[in-house]
C-alpha cells in the first residue's frame, strides 16, 4: 500500500487551463487573495452577491458558542424563492430549469416559470395537510421532477425535509421517520430502475406498520402504475390532491438559521446520524461552489449531476446550488446501463450537456466495459467534468479526461461530506493547474489542515488526519436531537477543529491527496456505510451468532463490504442445507438496502479479538484484500487468524 501511495504522490502529469478557458472563466486567482485577506468579509460579499435576502444580514458569523455556528443570523430569506421566484421576476421564467429523462424514455422539459408554479401549488398542498414551519417531512421518491418539487415546497413553507434514498429498505426508512418525527411522507407507487418498476409505497407501508408513527399522511406520486395497498384517510394521491389547491403562494421569509433539512448518514455506532443543515449559510456556499467550481455560465450551460437527491450531492448540486444559480440541468431517473451501456452518453448528446459531475465508481465501470460505448456518441458539448464521492485514481482521471472529455476538458476532483454541506477542496477550472488523482487545494474561504495524532500539522510528503480549522457557511449545525453526539463525533479529537474522519497527505507541492476513511465507515460507490450498522443487520438474522464487517479495496466501487460471520451452534445443521451467504446478503439488503449487500461473506468459527474483546478488523481487512496478515501479538488467541486463512484458501 505504501508503494501505491508513494506513486500517487509523485504523479508528474500536469494540465494547466487553456488560455481560451481561463479568459472566460468565472473563478479568478484573486479569489484566494480576497478570502485570505478577510475571510468573513469574503463570505459576506459572496452571500450578498449570490443570495436574495428579504431582510439583509448585518452579522456574518456568531462563533460565541463553538462548535455551534450561526451564519448571517440576523438576516431573513426564503430558500425556495431564491431558487425559483427571483429568476422569474428577473425575466428568466422561460429558461429551462430541468430537462427530465425517465428511464423508459419518457421526458419532460420544465421552465423556471413552470417549476415555480408547481412548487407554489405543492406548498399550498402541504399547508392544507397541516404542515407548518419547523415540521419534518420525509421524502422517499425516485429521480422524478416531483422529488425536486417536494423538497422546494417543504423549504418554501419553512418546514424541514428528510430525504431518504429510494434504495433504502423499510427498516432504514422507519428509523429515519421515527428519529425526525416526520408528520408527512411523500413517496411514489414505484420508480423505474434497470428496466423494471421497483416498489416504494410498499416500503413506506412496512415502515409505518407498527401504528406508532408520528406520520399523519402519505402523499403518493403516480409513476410506476404498479399495484399499491391503500390506507383510507392516511394515503392520498399527489396528482389528485394538488389539482384541488390554489395556484398562488407568497414565499415568506425565515431566519437564516431556520432548519432546511436533515440528512441521515452512517455512523460508527450503528445508529444513523441526522445531519442538520440550515438556510442562509448553506445556500451561500452551495451557490458559490456550484458557480465557481463548475465555471457555470447559466445563460449557455447545460449542467448534469448524476447523483440521486437521496444523498448530499443531490441536495447541494442537483437542487439548491444549480437552481439558486438559475442553471439549466438534466435530471435522469434510471441507471447508466439501461437500456444499453451508452445511456448516459446518449443523454449528454441529446441535451448537449456541457458540465458533467459524477462518481469515480461510475467512471471505473465505464472503463471496464470499454471506450467503444461513449465513442458512439457526440460528447463535444462537454467543457467541464467533475468527480465526487471518493478519491479518483489517476488512471481513471486520465480516462475520464481523454475518452469523455476529448483530451482537453478540465476535471474538478471535489472533496466534501454530508456534514460539510458543500465542496471544501477542489481545483478551480480556469485557475488551477490540474493534477490527476489529487483533490489539490482548499477553496477560497475554507481553512484545511492535516494533523498527526497529537494535533501537530504535518509537512510536505507527509500524511495524517484531515481537519477543518475555521467555521464555514454550509457546515452542519448539529446532529438532530443529539448535540452531545455532535460534539463527541466531530470535535472531541482536536477540540476547536472539525475532524472529518478522513486521512490525507500533502504531496511535495503541498497539495492534498485523500486517503479514505480512518474510522469504521466504508465508502462504497461514494456512499458512506457503517460497519456497525451492517454487523447489526447480520447479527439480527437467526443464523448469526457474531459478525465482523470490513471495507476491502474494490476496483469498481472503491471499497466493497466483506463480512466474516459465525453461525450459531444450534443453526449449524440448517446452515448446511442452504446457501448461507445468499441468505445473509438478501437479509442485509432488506434491512439496510442493496448498497450495503456484502460482496463476500466468509463463514468462520472464531473472530480475531484482543484480550479486552475488541475485534481486530485491520487483520480481517488484510485477509479480505489478500495481504499478508499483520501483527497478531495483541490477540487473545493468535491461532485464530491462521484458522480463518485456512478456511479461505
Amino acid at each position: 500500500m505504501s508503494n501505491t501511495i508513494d506513486n500517487l504522490l509523485h504523479e508528474a502529469r500536469r494540465f494547466a487551463p487553456t488560455e481560451e478557458f481561463a479568459a472566460h472563466a468565472i473563478a479568478t486567482a484573486d479569489l484566494y487573495e480576497r478570502a485570505s485577506a478577510d475571510r468573513l468579509a469574503f463570505w459576506a460579499e459572496q452571500s450578498r452577491d449570490l443570495v436574495h435576502w428579504h431582510t439583509p444580514f448585518t452579522r456574518t458569523l456568531d462563533w460565541s458558542n463553538p462548535p455551534f455556528a450561526n451564519w448571517f443570523d440576523d438576516g431573513e430569506l426564503n430558500v425556495a424563492y431564491n431558487c425559483l421566484d427571483r429568476h422569474v421576476l428577473a425575466g428568466n421564467g422561460d429558461r429551462v430549469a430541468i430537462h427530465w429523462e425517465g428511464e423508459p424514455g419518457d421526458s419532460r422539459t420544465i421552465t423556471y416559470a413552470e417549476l415555480t408554479a408547481e412548487v407554489k401549488k405543492a406548498a399550498n398542498l402541504l399547508t392544507s395537510l397541516g404542515i407548518q414551519a419547523g415540521d419534518r417531512v420525509a421524502v422517499y421518491l425516485p429521480m422524478i421532477p416531483e422529488a425536486v418539487i417536494a423538497m422546494l415546497a417543504v423549504a418554501r413553507i419553512g418546514a424541514v425535509h428528510s430525504v431518504v434514498f429510494g434504495g433504502f429498505s423499510a427498516e432504514s426508512l422507519r428509523s429515519r421517520i421515527d428519529d425526525a418525527e416526520a408528520k408527512l411522507v411523500i413517496t411514489a407507487d414505484g420508480g423505474w430502475r434497470k428496466g423494471r418498476v421497483f416498489p416504494l409505497k410498499d416500503a413506506v407501508d412496512a415502515a409505518l406498520a407498527n401504528g406508532e408513527s408520528t406520520v399523519e399522511h402519505v402523499l403518493v406520486v403516480k409513476r410506476g402504475e404498479n399495484e399499491v395497498q391503500w390506507t383510507e384517510g392516511r394515503d392520498l394521491w399527489w396528482q389528485d390532491e394538488i389539482a384541488l389547491v390554489d395556484a398562488d403562494h407568497v414565499a415568506k421569509a425565515f431566519p437564516a438559521e431556520n432548519p432546511l433539512f436533515i440528512l441521515y448518514t452512517s455512523g460508527t455506532t450503528g445508529k444513523p446520524k441526522g445531519i442538520l443543515h440550515t438556510s442562509g449559510g448553506y445556500l451561500t456556499q452551495a451557490a458559490f461552489t456550484h458557480k465557481n467550481v463548475f465555471d457555470l455560465h447559466p445563460e449557455s450551460d447545460v449542467y448534469w449531476c448524476s447523483a440521486d437527491v437521496g444523498w448530499i450531492t443531490g441536495h447541494t448540486y442537483v437542487v439548491y446550488g444549480p437552481l439558486a444559480n438559475g442553471a439549466t440541468q438534466v435530471l435522469y431517473e434510471g441507471t447508466p446501463e439501461t437500456p444499453h451501456p451508452g445511456r448516459w452518453w446518449e443523454i449528454i448528446e441529446k441535451y448537449k450537456v456541457s458540465i458533467f459531475y459524477t462518481a469515480p465508481t461510475a467512471i471505473r465501470s465505464f472503463m471496464k466495459i470499454g471506450r467503444q460505448h461513449p465513442q458512439k456518441f457526440d460528447l463535444s458539448s462537454l467543457r467541464v467534468l467533475g468527480s465526487v464521492g471518493e478519491p479518483i485514481n489517476p488512471e481513471a482521471w486520465m480516462w475520464y479526461r481523454d475518452v469523455i472529455g476529448g483530451g482537453d476538458t478540465p476535471i474538478v476532483d471535489t472533496w466534501w461530506q454530508t456534514e460539510t454541506g458543500a465542496i471544501m477542496i477542489s481545483a478551480l477550472p480556469g485557475v488551477t493547474t490540474l493534477k490527476p488523482g489529487s483533490a489539490q487545494v482548499p477553496l477560497p474561504g475554507i481553512s484545511i489542515d492535516i494533523l498527526d495524532e497529537a494535533g501537530v500539522p504535518v509537512g510536505k510528503d507527509q500524511g495524517g488526519l484531515l481537519v477543518v480549522t475555521e467555521p464555514w457557511p454550509s457546515m452542519l449545525r448539529g446532529i438532530w436531537g443529539d448535540p452531545d453526539r455532535f460534539v463527541e463525533t466531530y470535535w472531541s479529537k482536536f477540540g476547536d477543529k472539525y475532524f472529518a474522519g478522513d486521512g490525507a497527505r500533502y504531496d511535495m507541492d503541498g497539495e492534498i491527496w485523500l486517503m479514505g476513511r480512518v474510522d469504521d465507515v466504508m465508502n462504497v460507490s461514494g456512499h458512506r456505510l457503517s460497519t456497525a450498522e451492517i454487523e447489526s443487520a447480520l447479527v439480527a438474522h437467526p443464523l448469526t451468532a457474531e459478525a465482523a464487517v470490513v471495507g476491502a479495496a474494490d476496483e469498481t466501487t472503491g471499497q466493497a463490504v466483506v463480512a466474516f460471520v459465525i453461525i450459531k451452534q444450534n443453526q449449524l445443521e440448517t446452515a448446511e442445507s442452504i446457501d448461507v451467504a445468499a441468505e445473509l446478503r438478501k437479509h442485509v439488503a432488506e434491512q439496510i438496502g442493496a448498497i450495503a449487500r456484502p460482496r463476500d461473506i466468509f463463514i468462520v468459527t472464531e473472530l480475531p479479538k484482543t484480550r479486552s474483546g475488541k475485534i481486530m478488523r485491520r487483520l480481517l481487512k488484510d485477509v479480505a484484500e489478500g495481504r499478508e496478515v499483520g501483527d497478531t501479538t495483541t490477540l487473545a488467541d493468535t491461532a485464530v487468524m491462521s484458522s480463518i486463512q485456512a478456511k479461505l484458501t
